[in-house]
């Protein structure tokens, strides 16, 4: 087949027309014409009066060669690469070495399946619940104000990536298309097929639950295994190997091999991992607010008079400030349509992040705006200071929210003009269980409240109406990224740990869902070379 990528069309096109551009574009008659497929789709919204849609196709066609050579200079029209994941290996019949994958998040629910798709039948262990009963738990903090340390939005089947937005899509460099074996996966677990080709696709909480039973089920069938409410509180180590591991309840499991997915807000494991003497540094990451604005402002700033269209969807953003004080503000985890929601997975601690359903249908839209931290200058004490950092500041908030889990929120022009909040304006607050209005300039250190006023208005001059009066800042956010990165080597162990395959967020090797699972992928098959050898 050919891939015709860049093949831009108007916003109102009929599938006729992208026939006709496909028959144009290539030169040739409809009689040579056999089929074509979307591959990916997105638009073009750069000119909002303007607005293309923008496809890459792979067409199958007769006399292929001979049309393909008269494109030999055009890096538009190639022959379609062959992206089919093929697994590398095969349990020999004789192996009888049970890997065990902690943590079951997207990395390692993926590494889970390929070693159970390998027939290496893995062990998976969970601290938290399944997820049907982790979202009881999790709802039961967002409506009852009943928190449970073992089972939240951080800790439990899917990770924390299940209350999300649900993106899945990510800028790292893929080679070998793991990221089209890992929505391949998806959809046959119950995903909606057009995250295939969508330029942005994103499936969110709602349709992860019900997909993430059925990635369970697919495992278990094939010979894997899957306990919850299994907390690893040991690495065993002798002669530095990895040996097994001992649960929360003593039991010990045996296993040469362990994959550590543990997610970036493990921080008991965390600790356990720097006293046993596993090699980690601190890492860079960032802390602020979220911020909400009506989705309508959003879109209208996007797209003009085509917003609402639904080849258009919600709108989205993406912004970053350079400040004088040397430190760089961001848009993270920009939810549409979505709503901001309790995050912690301590107690005591309040911490926000952003999610959204598969509509995007919700009145606001929110994203985090974060400040860049680095460990040289901000926690250089120790390679767990990031963490204490990240507890000092949830623990401002939730002292700042009322010690009721509620969350400290600020209107941005009272924020900008450092006025303690005492009403809302248009924009309510999606937080749950609610927000206590105040004077967020105690939230967070002061150089990342001046480089946060700092920003605003400069965010405001690309989307207008971004610091209007009545936008809303709910505190903290704080869980960017791990405080901390496990360093592996290229065959993916641990530097001073042999057996241990550290991977996903909480070693600091991915950052959002895709880039985690295709994650997953690589370590699986590194542990799957290492059984093997």
């Amino acid at each position: 087949m050919l891939r015709i990528t860049e093949l831009k069309l108007p916003l109102n096109h009929s599938k006729i027309d992208l026939q006709t551009a496909v028959l144009h574009r290539l030169k040739i008659d409809l009689n040579k014409f056999i089929s074509c497929h979307i591959f990916r789709q997105s638009h073009d919204a750069r000119k909002r009066n303007d607005i293309k849609m923008v496809y890459t196709v792979d067409v199958d066609v007769k006399d292929e060669a001979e049309i393909l050579a008269e494109f030999i200079d055009d890096i538009y029209i190639n022959q379609t690469p062959d992206t089919e994941y093929r697994l590398i290996t095969h349990a020999a019949m004789t192996n009888k070495i049970r890997p065990i994958v902690i943590g079951s998040g997207p990395c390692g629910l993926l590494a889970t399946l390929i070693l159970a798709q390998m027939g290496f039948n893995p062990i998976m262990l969970e601290r938290g619940k399944s997820v049907r009963e982790r979202t009881k738990d999790t709802f039961a903090l967002w409506r009852k104000r009943q928190f449970n340390a073992e089972s939240n939005v951080q800790f439990g089947e899917g990770g924390a990536g299940t209350f999300s937005d649900g993106k899945l899509y990510t800028q790292i460099k893929d080679p070998n298309h793991y990221g089209r074996k890992v929505l391949q996966e998806f959809v046959k677990a119950g995903a909606p097929p057009e995250i295939l080709y969508l330029g942005k696709p994103h499936i969110g909480t709602f349709r992860l639950v019900s997909m993430v039973e059925q990635i369970r089920a697919t495992i278990e069938s094939l010979g894997g295994e899957i306990r919850f409410q299994n907390r690893v509180d040991e690495l065993l180590i002798q002669n530095g190997k990895v040996t097994g591991v001992q649960l929360a309840n003593g039991g010990i499991l045996e296993s040469s091999h362990i994959v550590l997915a543990i997610g970036h807000s493990a921080r008991d494991t965390f600790a356990m991992l720097n006293r046993v003497g596993v090699y980690m540094e601190a890492k860079p990451f960032s802390m602020g607010f979220r911020i909400e604005h009506p989705q309508s402002l959003i879109d209208k700033c996007h797209f003009g008079s085509s917003a609402g269209h639904p080849l258009l969807g919600a709108a989205d953003y993406k912004l970053v400030h350079h400040c004088k004080n040397g430190r760089s503000v961001y848009s993270f985890c920009m939810c549409p349509g979505g709503t901001v929601v309790a995050a912690t997975s301590e107690e005591g601690h309040v911490v926000t992040n952003g999610m959204s359903q598969y509509s995007r249908n919700e009145r606001n839209a929110n994203s985090a705006i974060v400040v860049g931290i680095t460990p040289e200058i901000d926690y250089p004490e120790h390679v767990l200071a990031g963490v204490d950092l990240q507890r000092h500041w949830e623990q401002q908030a939730f002292l700042l929210g009322g010690e009721n889990y509620s969350a400290p929120a600020q209107l941005v022009g009272d924020f900008l003009t450092q006025q303690p909040s005492t009403q809302f304006g248009s924009v309510e607050p999606s937080y749950t269980p609610s927000v206590k209005l105040g004077d967020l300039s105690y939230a967070l250190p002061d150089y990342a409240v001046s480089a946060i006023r700092e920003a605003l208005p400069v965010f405001d001059k690309k989307i207008k109406g971004f610091a209007m009066h009545d936008a809303l800042l709910t505190g903290v956010e704080t869980r960017t990224s791990s405080p901390i990165r496990i360093k592996r080597n290229e065959k993916f162990q641990s530097l001073n740990t042999v057996g241990l395959y550290p991977a996903g967020e909480g070693a600091g090797y991915a950052g959002g869902i895709l880039s985690a699972a295709i994650d997953g992928i690589k370590v699986a098959e590194a542990v799957a070379r290492a059984i093997q050898s």
